[in-house]
């Protein structure tokens, strides 16, 4: 049996970090013509609270759908389309939205910190789940949207979440602290190498996600490994497997294919046969 490449592979998922800082690194199927998609900064008060806003717009033919699919960051978004203004929390797989016909959204990814701040209820709760987020202006800001204002309507929205900045303390900004080295330093293979790095014992550390986040260390090292698996998938397929499954820590190839299938909703070959055909036009 070859013994994976290790010196290799990180050069090309070097490669995939520098493509990805120009595309959604979360959506797996950012070639799809049908979906615009537009990340606009948040004003630096904001920092601790949101990560930036985006914007949505696609236009399907009529009779078809368009199956979308992220795989979401460790917070929450805040989301306003034509008919709801909710706060979803952070899904354990792949998120699918069918998209139809023409229409927008327009989200805030949150930091982490936020999730406690905004939710109603615990965050833990809210993993793979939402709630409405009552009280905001979004009747002005759907009309903004659909009279093609996004400036304006992501003013007001900033505008709101003002006040809820203000309440991000110590434990929420380590928090967002703990989340941005488990998805930026991809040295972090395990929850013993992000509590070293960030001189914490592992009980601290998880107990802090829980009660803030509502996901563990392992998910949050998980969530960019898959992330950085699909994107070395889908912009540099020739790559074996087996080396992707080593560069990014795993136990094998089996072991990869297992977790990338579990989370994903297909194997990585499947994934990588659909981006192919998708890129080709066929």
């Amino acid at each position: 049996m070859r013994t994976p490449s290790r010196r290799r592979v990180p050069d090309v998922l070097n490669i995939s970090a520098t493509v990805a800082s120009r595309r959604p690194r979360g959506h797996l199927d950012p070639d799809d013509e049908a979906l615009r998609i537009e990340r606009l900064p948040v004003s630096p008060d904001l920092s601790d609270l949101a990560r930036h806003v985006w914007i949505g717009r696609w236009d399907v033919p009529d009779g078809q759908v368009r199956r979308h699919r992220v795989l979401p960051y460790p917070g929450c978004n805040l989301v306003v389309t034509s008919d709801e203004a909710a706060l979803y929390g952070p899904a354990s797989r792949v998120f699918t939205r069918e998209l139809r016909g023409r229409s927008w959204v327009l989200g805030v990814l949150l930091q982490p910190a936020a999730t406690a701040v905004l939710a109603s209820t615990r965050p833990r709760a809210l993993v793979d789940g939402h709630e409405p987020l009552p009280g905001g202006p979004w009747t002005v800001v759907r009309a903004h949207m659909a009279g093609d204002a996004a400036s304006v309507a992501c003013s007001l929205v900033e505008e709101w979440l003002r006040p809820h900045a203000e309440r991000i303390d110590a434990t929420g900004r380590l928090v967002n602290e703990i989340c941005q080295v488990a998805e930026s330093d991809d040295s972090v293979l395990t929850v013993d190498d992000l509590a070293a790095r960030l001189g914490m014992a592992v009980r601290t550390l998880n107990r802090a996600l829980s009660e803030r986040v509502g996901v563990t260390a392992k998910w949050l090292i998980d969530r960019r490994r898959l992330r950085q698996a699909a994107h070395v998938l889908r912009e540099h397929p020739d790559t074996s497997l087996a080396d992707v499954a080593a560069a990014l820590g795993f136990a094998d190839q089996a072991h990869f294919t297992r977790r990338y299938s579990a989370i994903i909703g297909e194997s990585p070959g499947t994934y990588r046969r659909r981006a192919g055909r998708r890129r080709s036009g066929g």
